[in-house]
């Protein structure tokens, strides 16, 4: 590579500026309790689905012990944090939740009875 390809500010001998991280960042102290929460859910909802195999027909990502460790911790975080968050950031979780639940049911070649399935321990038994 010649001079003439590089940025102007190479070109010269200095190195190019680096960016600002700590302008592009925000403080852990700054983001509200909500955000982090439903961040964190919708990570382990997203985690869950592709662990039983949602993310597309015939996935090779289908594990179903990840899938239920996933959707138990879910499970825990949303109803603990259910009455933090209000019913409006809860509910959606809530209904996220149940679809995975569901899922995984019918994604068991041996369905777990009602109640013992992943995260039932904190929802209850759940039906479709």
């Amino acid at each position: 590579m010649t001079d003439a390809t590089l940025p102007a500010d190479t070109a010269a001998g200095s190195a190019p500026e680096s960016p600002d991280y700590d302008a592009m960042t925000r403080d852990i102290a700054d983001v509200p309790a909500v955000e982090v929460i439903t961040t964190v859910a919708v990570h382990l909802l997203s985690a869950a689905a592709v662990n039983l195999g949602l993310d597309k027909p015939d996935s090779e990502h289908k594990d179903l012990d990840e899938a239920r460790k996933l959707i138990t911790a879910l499970a825990g975080l949303v109803t603990a944090s259910a009455t933090e968050i209000s019913s409006f950031h809860a509910a959606p979780l809530r209904d996220g939740l149940k679809s995975l639940q569901l899922a995984f049911r019918e994604a068991s070649i041996v369905p777990d009875e009602p109640g013992q399935g992943p995260g039932e321990k904190f929802t209850g038994p759940v039906f479709g």
